[in-house]
């Protein structure tokens, strides 16, 4: 039975769906004013393992990750750049998806933007001031009034007692209390703007998810996941907002990654330690990345370092070698091996433990390589592969893998910048280095033990690896 961590009554309970065999799944997505860093790469990575994971289980999944593609950044930025704000937001929305798809994450079944729901997002509001939840501020916005909805503060553990002590009160006066939160702003000269029964304005941060989820998945869904930064206010509000219209609970589960953390600090654009996903790529492969982020568990810090991501580049590279000089046939999956990978995935979607039954396979296919157990091998090679691909690893060809080729992502859906962060030197190419290979070959078979050292140092210094095989052949790969 699969068990989850549940943010609302914190502790792992067994999933139970609204509709037997179906899931309905709603992730906060990006706000898109610039480029992916690693914190955003965390909540890609992480939903797309757990939706992988459902529809491997077999259940019928809908996931929804939404764009906030209309907010204060955004229009600040785009002032700043001199140009319209629909121009700014589908810069970084296609930047998005190629990094999206060097991750190797699947796109959600919808995607939907804030700016394409605002007729829903006014029927949410007009709902919740019909029941005396929300109100027209002085300054003509319109607010949710957060002491009026009982039970505010149970996903994040806050009293509200204690908030209101440790608000200070605004000085224009245009909310009826500090805690209550804008559903509808005024726009003001020069900004974009909608029409509404308040005048023109523009969404909430908040009630853009309340609309785009129960739009989407019906007022009482199962899922609801995000950063953990996204836990208080954000789908607090989230929840005062839904329930309040609806009159239904909102969400069953609420799973939270947690924090990448940079030198003991969360990550982050407004301390400015963040390190975006292409800016990463210049120095590792795509695969890397994923498998860094799968190392540890979602709910756990992710502790981001060159020496972490050089430990998970020697982990799959591990992983691959394995995979190497192996061919892949139809053949009847290890069940002990299925077995164990599930029980870690079920229990919380558990992936470092998982990754570790991958690296038990490894181990076992190295020995049956080696005592050439041939039915054995394509076993545990298929286990392997079938495996891995429920954490969308080892989905490339070991040898792309371990001379640096990226095979699994599109290159026409690139920029110019992306594709020249994965395209290999002509120093660096395959035939500069099975030209070296066959002159130290050459040289061993002519008993020149010094040329052939020299060979092996000077590829070494470019970061390639030589692995002389029993047959004295030679494999290579990048260190």
């Amino acid at each position: 039975m699969l068990k989850i961590y549940n943010t609302l009554t914190r502790k792992k309970e067994e999933f139970q769906p609204c509709v037997p065999g179906k899931v309905g799944m709603y992730v906060c997505g990006m706000t898109v004013y610039d480029y992916c860093h690693i914190g955003h790469a965390r909540v890609m990575v992480v939903f797309d393992t757990v939706a992988r994971y459902f529809r491997h289980k077999g259940y019928e999944l809908t996931y929804v990750r939404n764009i906030t593609d209309i907010d204060d950044k955004i229009i600040n930025r785009a002032h700043e750049n001199g140009e319209d704000f629909t121009a700014l937001t589908q810069r970084f929305i296609d930047a998005m998806h190629e990094d999206e798809r060097a991750l190797n994450v699947l796109p959600p079944d919808i995607e939907p933007k804030a700016t394409q729901s605002i007729p829903d997002i006014i029927g949410m509001i007009e709902a919740l001031i019909a029941k005396g939840l929300a109100y027209v501020g002085a300054n003509g916005d319109v607010f949710y009034s957060v002491s009026k909805f009982d039970g505010y503060g149970k996903l994040s553990g806050k009293n509200l007692a204690d908030l209101q002590a440790g608000e200070r009160v605004d000085v224009d006066q245009a909310k009826q209390d500090p805690l209550d939160f804008v559903l509808w702003k005024m726009a003001k000269a020069g900004e974009p703007f909608w029409n509404s029964p308040w005048g023109q304005g523009r969404p909430g941060w908040h009630i853009e998810c309340s609309a785009m989820s129960t739009c989407c998945l019906g007022n009482h869904f199962d899922i609801h996941g995000g950063g953990m930064d996204l836990q208080f206010p954000h789908h607090e509000n989230e929840i005062a907002q839904s329930e309040g219209s609806t009159g239904e609970t909102f969400v069953n589960y609420w799973m939270h990654n947690g924090f990448v953390r940079v030198d003991n600090e969360k990550m982050s654009k407004s301390l400015g330690n963040f390190f975006t996903v292409r800016e990463v790529l210049k120095q590792y492969q795509p695969e890397v990345i994923r498998f860094f982020i799968l190392l540890s568990h979602y709910r756990s810090p992710l502790n981001y370092s060159d020496e972490q991501l050089n430990d998970a580049k020697a982990g799959l590279t591990r992983l691959y070698t394995a995979l190497r000089d192996v061919e892949i046939i139809d053949a009847p999956i290890e069940e002990k091996y299925k077995n164990r990978f599930e029980q870690a995935m079920d229990d919380d979607f558990n992936t470092p433990v998982a990754i570790s039954v991958l690296f038990e396979i490894a181990t076992e296919l190295n020995k049956a390589k080696q005592n050439k157990e041939i039915q054995k091998v394509e076993k545990l090679a298929v286990t392997f592969i079938n495996l891995a691909g429920l954490l969308g690893l080892l989905q490339q060809k070991p040898d792309g893998f371990l001379k640096g080729i990226v095979t699994n992502i599109s290159i026409s859906g690139f920029t110019e910048d992306a594709i020249a962060n994965i395209t290999v030197t002509v120093e660096d190419s395959d035939a500069y280095i099975n030209e070296k290979i066959q002159l130290r070959l050459n040289a061993k078979k002519e008993k020149n033990w010094t040329l052939a050292d020299q060979i092996r140092d000077e590829l070494k210094k470019q970061g390639v690896i030589l692995e002389d095989k029993p047959d004295g052949s030679t494999n290579w790969r990048r260190e």
